[in-house]
């Protein structure tokens, strides 16, 4: 019954997706590649006081299995000569491929990816909204008829608020002859 829903659902996939997960398959239960392998925490082996071993061996030997391919979403570093190898997909593919996936709901069995829900979502909670002028006691810069506009506005209001003085003045002194509050 399950794997009539599942044949079901992988007919609905795009083909992109399809592709995805032919060279990729996601993972089973036996082992989930949800999290990176630099955030998996590293805890004392008590077996093993060794200051000498690498951090690579005390990170294999808690995290779960690993798939049989490497995470294509992430760079990668050559065993025999150190170089680091690009993801297989770059970050706009990989967006790309994370918005196909969580409109048709398969998003969860995608390789972990900074341009996943849930990463975006943890980056939101750690760092906030980066946004200028939303913090306290900021302001964002604006463009200048912005950053004046409320001095011009009050200037205006004084000078209607001073009008029929104005007027009065204008009145008496003859319209216009002798007058030198002429508007700049």
């Amino acid at each position: 019954m399950a794997s009539q829903e599942y044949v079901k659902l992988a007919q609905s996939l795009p083909p992109r997706l399809l592709r995805f997960f032919a060279r990729y398959p996601p993972p089973t239960s036996s082992f989930t590649n949800r999290a990176p392998a630099s955030s998996i925490s590293t805890s004392l082996n008590p077996s093993s006081f060794d200051p000498n071993a690498s951090q690579e061996d005390n990170t294999a030997s808690i995290s779960p299995p690993s798939p049989p391919y490497p995470n294509p979403f992430q760079s990668q570093k050559h065993p025999t000569t150190g170089k680091w190898h690009n993801p297989v997909f770059s970050l706009r593919r990989q967006a790309d491929l994370v918005k196909m996936a969580r409109a048709n709901g398969v998003e969860e069995l995608l390789p972990y990816t900074t341009k996943g829900t849930e990463a975006r979502i943890q980056e939101r909670k750690e760092q906030g909204l980066r946004v200028k002028g939303t913090g306290v006691g900021q302001r964002v810069k604006g463009k200048s008829w912005e950053r004046t506009m409320k001095g011009r506005l009050e200037k205006r209001r004084q000078a209607m608020l001073g009008m029929p003085e104005l007027v009065q003045q204008w009145k008496k002194t003859g319209h216009g002859r002798g007058w030198k509050k002429w508007p700049k």
